[in-house]
């Protein structure tokens, strides 16, 4: 049995109720392939995870942005595992580019994360990836596997495990990301996979993407999340968009999108829609 697309969309910290409601408007209008052809994640931040779940579509799930490493207690500002099972929460992402760079969370912590919520029946969404400095030095394999080898150290059952590559060097620097440069390192982290866990562990582990070359526009003007777009321009920047979601979701492993800022955009149903090329 093939890998089963997935698309999972980051909300990061935006929103509001008001713009939390339109968006999940969207989304619940939207016209995207049945559910054993793409499965769908949303991750909103956590104040609007019961608003979310109780009006989204029940086709979508959703998921939490981060979770405590242990169960609660005296860690202010911290969701602990048990809150999100509380709350029917049934994913959560760990690990993402942004918290290992501006929280100092390590290989080890995430690891050891991602071990506590899969003990407590949770689905992981776990983001790997290399900085600018790393890839132009040319250790992008070095970083990525010990990254996933911190996980494989802590866990036995992949079975509830996503893992998300991140290309952090290709997100707000200029660079452009290629589908080819996507397709080898999802290539080489399964590889990874196969040497070090299992064949099977392998072949059934769904690798999803987490930077590309994003549309942007000249003359802009940005409305908060959103932008009114005028005469196109085609840059890297490092989110997953309508505009290259189908070359890149044709790569033989190539699994699924982490998608940021476009899943707050009415193109984020496009992106679901290029589940669609798998099929082909």
């Amino acid at each position: 049995m093939g890998r089963k697309f997935i698309v999972g969309g980051n909300w990061k910290c935006n929103g509001t109720m008001d713009e939390v409601k339109k968006i999940v408007s969207t989304l619940n209008a939207g016209d995207v392939p049945s559910g054993d052809v793409v499965e769908v994640v949303v991750s909103p931040p956590f104040v609007f995870l019961p608003l979310v779940k109780s009006t989204l579509r029940t086709d979508f799930h959703v998921a939490a942005q981060n979770c405590w490493v242990k169960k609660g207690g005296a860690f202010t500002g911290e969701i602990s595992a048990e809150m999100l099972l509380n709350l029917e929460v049934p994913w959560v992402i760990l690990g993402h580019s942004e918290r290992r760079a501006l929280l100092n969370e390590s290989n080890e912590f995430v690891g050891e994360k991602v071990a506590y919520a899969l003990s407590k029946g949770l689905k992981v969404i776990a983001c790997v990836g290399e900085t600018l400095e790393q890839r132009e030095s040319g250790s992008t394999m070095e970083v990525v596997a010990a990254q996933t080898k911190a996980i494989a150290d802590k866990i036995s059952d992949w079975t509830n495990v996503v893992l998300a590559y991140e290309p952090v060097w290709a997100i707000g620097t200029g660079k452009v990301a290629t589908p080819a440069q996507a397709q080898e390192v999802h290539s080489e982290l399964r590889s990874w996979l196969q040497a070090h866990i299992s064949p099977e562990v392998a072949a059934s582990t769904r690798i999803m993407y987490g930077g590309v070359k994003k549309t942007v526009f000249k003359n802009r003007k940005e409305t908060g999340p959103y932008f009114l777009d005028l005469e196109e321009s085609r840059i890297g920047v490092g989110s997953v968009s309508g505009a290259n979601c189908k070359e890149l979701a044709a790569k033989p492993d190539v699994d699924g999108f982490l998608v940021g800022g476009a899943s707050l955009k009415p193109e984020f149903i496009d992106i679901i829609k290029s589940a669609e090329v798998k099929k082909c």
